[in-house]
């Protein structure tokens, strides 16, 4: 025997790390249940509904982490995102009406991608330019007394801080 186990050796701690994780998992399942309508519209092949939801799942949450790092050093896709927005909204409201109640797929998708193609080419012929951080200049005269203080700029030795 190997010795006395306690009840409380067996206790399971919930952190809030699980709730953050879990939470995580929920945003994933609703944006999953709710592109379903929407893929049903094109397809009413139930396996196809399911593979596509499940592979929008695993690749959400990877192309949110490549577009989180990518978003600092491409300064105009979010007006670009804005402006595929603002197409959506007027194609659902105004333009379905004008063209007969179908407004053609093929010509969406080209404006869609041109505004998001445009942005980005923007993006790389117009770089954003440095911000300049503040900048600690230290004292010449001394640098041979002790070690310069980062903060301020003057000499301070490791007595003084």
């Amino acid at each position: 025997m190997r010795g006395a186990q306690t009840p409380e050796a067996w206790l399971v701690y919930a952190t809030p790390l699980l709730l953050a994780l879990l939470f995580v998992e929920l945003s994933d399942i609703v944006f999953a249940v709710d592109s379903v309508p929407a893929i049903f519209a094109i397809t009413k092949e139930p396996l196809i509904v399911f593979t596509s939801n499940v592979f929008a799942v695993l690749g959400l949450r990877s192309l949110y982490f490549m577009l989180a790092g990518a978003v600092h050093s491409f300064p105009m896709p979010k007006y670009g995102l804005a402006l595929v927005l603002v197409f959506v909204g007027l194609k659902m409201a105004w333009l379905n009406e004008l063209s007969g109640g179908k407004f053609p797929v093929g010509i969406s998708l080209a404006i869609i991608g041109s505004i998001v193609g445009l942005s980005i080419l923007f993006s790389l012929l117009f770089p954003r330019k440095p911000v300049p951080g503040p900048s600690v200049v230290p004292d010449p005269k001394a640098a041979h007394q002790g070690d310069t203080h980062p903060s301020h700029g003057k000499n301070v030795t490791a007595s003084e801080e």
